[in-house]
């Protein structure tokens, strides 16, 4: 049913004043269904169900305002009782499809997707318009979605805009299931077969683009982006992957041309003002950069993308302190950022300041990141610290994580000669020179003060020999 907000206004005015006043007025079933529905749309639950119930004192045989009492169950998760409603409604009145649809989204809400996908087709076989046909579609494909079954998704997707081209929701859907299952070549086929017969779609149009650029192919994306803007020029995702389209181009000028027009059409958005300072690096106008990397983090503090960019910014022109100084400030600002303290710890290494850089990658594993060069740089920074107790630590966990790696294996031989404990010493570095030869350099580079031992020359020596 179509509610319109001037219709309700009226009703819904006199059932609020009514309901200061405690006069009972009379509101037709239409009326009341207005006032729920707005009720609802509005998250105003308690309204709802004194809406519902007032409206069945005057009009107990509506089956309609039973239904609103469905969904108010349903919201409620009272599904036991949502179901037992329905059954009754459904004794009352077969037919009406509105029922199943209910019934359908109760079975949604407890997972039970396959009942209700069959309860939904039953409601298509009853359906006598083709509007209601493409909302009905649009839910079986919604359930699909909910079980991964893209392949069937993309049926009623597609079923759906068939009986309401104008649905652009669905247009979305059936793109996403294509990209889930990484079918480009079917997806610019349907949107080509769509655009024959809707050519002026901008979103159709778009959405081609984002899969030609997803396929490399930028001239053809490039193209598709400028029909999206010829059919509608304020269109904001189009010029945004025309930038992207056009920085894959190497156009970098172009680029900021577009995402400049994305931020005369709406509030400035943080990827736009960081694509741009991207392009202005690429092109060596450092001083804008600077100014649209900074735009970026005010306007968008949590994003990590920012901080890293300026941050990054300054390490590839060897200003660490700069760099440390933005990286300090995103740490405080999100000390959960993994991608924070990794740059976090190579900055303050590159400045040797090796009781910071050993935090940075503490921290870093403490946060999940197990990356194989984090533990080797953390132990690293240990043993430069001449922590070497706390290296050998870290690469024992290392070794759980990387099992049989040489660049462990030397690593924790050199430490066990240091800490004299010359048999584990033994052990990992002829475990290392089986691994593999080539990473025998890391003795004389971490460990120079043992490469004239006599254990450690015979050890290597006889690695190489087995090598050849």
């Amino acid at each position: 049913m179509q509610y319109s907000q001037d219709d309700e206004n009226f009703p819904l005015t006199r059932f609020e004043s009514m309901l200061k006043t405690n006069n009972i007025l009379f509101f037709d079933s239409n009326e009341f269904e207005n006032i729920i529905h707005h009720y609802l749309e509005n998250g105003k639950i308690a309204l709802s169900k004194r809406a519902i119930k007032l409206g069945l004192e005057q009009h107990p045989s509506s089956i309609n305002l039973r239904l609103f009492q469905v969904e108010i169950l349903v919201i409620e998760n009272k599904f036991e009782e949502a179901d037992d409603l329905l059954d009754r409604l459904h004794n009352l009145e077969p037919t009406n499809e509105e029922i199943f649809i209910q019934k359908a989204n109760v079975l949604s809400k407890q997972d039970k997707h396959q009942q209700a996908i069959d309860t939904l087709l039953v409601a298509i076989e009853m359906s006598s318009t083709p509007h209601d046909d493409a909302d009905l579609h649009a839910l079986v494909g919604m359930e699909y979605l909910f079980l991964d079954q893209f392949e069937n998704a993309i049926i009623y997707f597609k079923k759906c805009l068939e009986s309401d081209t104008s649905d652009y929701s669905a247009l979305h859907n059936i793109v996403y299931c294509y990209d889930f299952l990484n079918q480009n070549s079917e997806a610019i086929e349907y949107l080509n077969w769509y655009l024959n017969t809707n050519p002026y779609c901008e979103v159709a149009w778009h959405q081609l683009g984002r899969q030609y650029l997803t396929i490399n192919e930028y001239a053809k994306a490039n193209s598709a982006l400028d029909f999206a803007i010829i059919s509608d020029d304020t269109f904001v995702g189009a010029y945004i992957e025309k930038g992207k389209v056009l920085e894959k181009l190497k156009k970098y000028e172009e680029a900021i041309e577009n995402y400049k027009i994305t931020l005369a059409l709406e509030d400035p958005t943080s990827f736009a003002l960081l694509r741009i300072g991207k392009c202005y690096a690429k092109l060596g106008h450092d001083d804008l950069a600077i100014q649209f990397f900074k735009k970026t983090i005010d306007e968008d503090p949590i994003l990590d993308k920012g901080w890293i960019a300026i941050t990054k910014f300054y390490m590839k022109r060897l200003n660490y302190q700069k760099a440390l100084y933005y990286i300090n400030k995103a740490v405080i600002i999100d000390g959960e950022n993994v991608n924070y303290w990794k740059v976090y710890a190579t900055i303050n290494k590159r400045l040797n300041f090796l009781e910071e850089a050993e935090r940075g990658y503490k921290r870093t594993l403490e946060l999940g990141n197990y990356e194989l060069d984090t533990w080797l740089n953390r132990s690293d920074v240990l043993t430069t610290l001449g922590e070497y107790e706390g290296a050998i630590f870290n690469l024992i966990q290392a070794s759980e994580f990387y099992p049989e790696n040489a660049e462990i294996e030397y690593r924790l031989a050199g430490l066990y000669f240091l800490v004299h404990q010359t048999e584990e010493g033994r052990f990992h570095l002829k475990n290392a020179t089986q691994l593999n030869i080539d990473y025998n350099f890391i003795i004389s580079e971490l460990f120079p003060q043992l490469t004239d031992r006599p254990m450690i020359k015979a050890i290597i020596s006889e690695g190489k020999k087995a090598s050849n």
